[in-house]
């Protein structure tokens, strides 16, 4: 008996053990912190420092982006919806593999006619937007003069005309928080968090981190867009994050509406190594304003366009439809992990409850008597119906008996064998 006892309580403590393990996957990716504290010691490079840049080229060698940190797995989606990956990186020169047109960027390009571009700007929804600065420091030399300044870097100044832009033209209301960061290192996402959370307690619809990019080259930002010297923005999209197909969709949205309304404002949509604290909400996106060498004027001009697209995209449902290639995809919508830890809940399930059955039954032969019995346990509640069906079809039978008064007959003979199986 106690031999018995001690193979029960084990099984019940493997059942445990399996809810452990299931909690864990199906659900660490959404709640646990996304920051790695051994982040803080990394040797990866620190985000948008200055003075260095990575030239991304194409099979033909011709260059297609630049950056101050490439990884492979990286990836690029340009305006024109040009798709590329990063497969390989040395020093100050990367390649990227053509991956064709962006099918899901294209799409929203095509929805986005003259006539729906109309009806949402009439239509504009109002709800709350929040924005704030990783790196605080971050500075535009020919304006500020010096790149970086803790504390109070000129990307303030930037942060409020892209504020200041959306709350005069919409009915959006903004929460601005200025909270510093610095220095400008490793762990600024995780202070910067804190500051993401709190703003998120307040139900914002969108949230906006604001930077400028460290490559030396002024003119690769440089544009004039609706009569307007601008640095145009890239829009970059943390691919360590669960949420990290929900952030792209809404960066190609943002990308191609902003693109409609101001054409190349946006340059590019650029995935990179990192998190961002996009893992908070489908819809946080980090925007780069040109790039320390620019003049401040020029970024704040160029978030003063791109807000004009922020309401109108947040308000924007997509297509019903499915599209070739693809459908386009509303943040959130990626369902694929919530089936996967059904289906890892299923599978543990199965194998902890034959697990059960086998050390509860000492071998395999008490397994199959075990199930044989649960089989005609199942046949005898089963069987009084089948009498009555056997019943109902003999010639001769009252051919008056309605489909109630046939299915009252079933239930009371299942009631009753129930009844019988009971009290044996």
């Amino acid at each position: 008996m106690k031999t018995k006892q001690f193979f029960i309580v084990l099984s019940i403590l493997m059942m445990f053990a399996g809810v452990g393990v299931v909690g864990y996957l199906g659900l660490s990716e959404a709640v646990l912190p996304a920051w790695n504290p051994a982040s803080v010691l990394s040797n990866d490079d620190v985000d948008h420092m200055v003075g260095k840049a990575i030239s991304i080229v194409d099979a033909k060698g011709s260059v297609i982006s630049q950056a101050c940190r490439v990884s492979v797995g990286d990836e690029i989606i340009n305006h024109k919806g040009d798709y590329y990956r990063v497969i390989k990186v040395d020093k100050n020169r990367a390649v990227a593999k053509s991956l064709g047109k962006d099918k899901d960027f294209l799409a929203w390009n095509e929805y986005l006619t003259d006539e729906r571009l109309a009806m949402a700007a009439a239509n504009r929804q109002g709800g709350t937007v929040g924005v704030y600065h990783t790196h605080t420091d971050e500075a535009y030399v020919p304006s500020d003069g010096k790149e970086s300044i803790p504390f109070k870097g000129g990307i303030y100044d930037v942060g409020r005309s892209l504020v200041n832009r959306l709350e005069q033209k919409s009915a959006t209301r903004v929460l601005y928080d200025e909270t510093p960061h610095d220095p400008h290192d490793n762990a600024a996402y995780q202070r910067s968090r804190r500051t993401a959370m709190k703003l998120m307690q307040q139900n914002p619809v969108a949230l906006i981190d604001v930077h400028r990019d460290g490559i030396p080259d002024p003119g690769y930002y440089r544009a004039t867009v609706s009569e307007n010297k601008v640095s145009q923005l890239r829009l970059v999209v943390g691919r360590q994050n669960p949420n990290m197909e929900a952030n792209k969709d809404f960066a190609r949205r943002m990308m191609a509406y902003a693109n409609k309304v101001h054409p190349t404002i946006v340059k590019e949509i650029f995935m990179a190594k990192g998190n961002y604290n996009q893992d908070l909400m489908p819809t946080a996106i980090l925007i780069e304003a040109g790039t320390h060498t620019n003049t401040k004027g020029e970024a704040e001009r160029g978030v003063a366009l791109f807000a004009d697209a922020v309401p109108v995209v947040l308000g924007i449902e997509g297509p019903q439809r499915q599209v070739p290639g693809g459908g386009i995809t509303q943040p959130g919508a990626d369902g694929g992990g919530g089936w996967r830890a059904v289906g890892w809940i299923l599978g543990l399930t199965l194998l902890l409850g034959g697990g059960f059955l086998f050390l509860s039954t000492g071998s395999l032969k008490g397994v199959t008597d075990r199930l044989s019995g649960l089989g005609k346990e199942f046949t005898n509640y089963l069987g009084p119906i089948h009498k009555i069906r056997q019943r109902a079809k003999k010639p001769g039978g009252d051919t008056k008996v309605t489909k109630k008064a046939y299915d009252n007959m079933a239930d009371r003979a299942v009631i009753d064998q129930r009844d019988e199986v009971t009290e044996d």
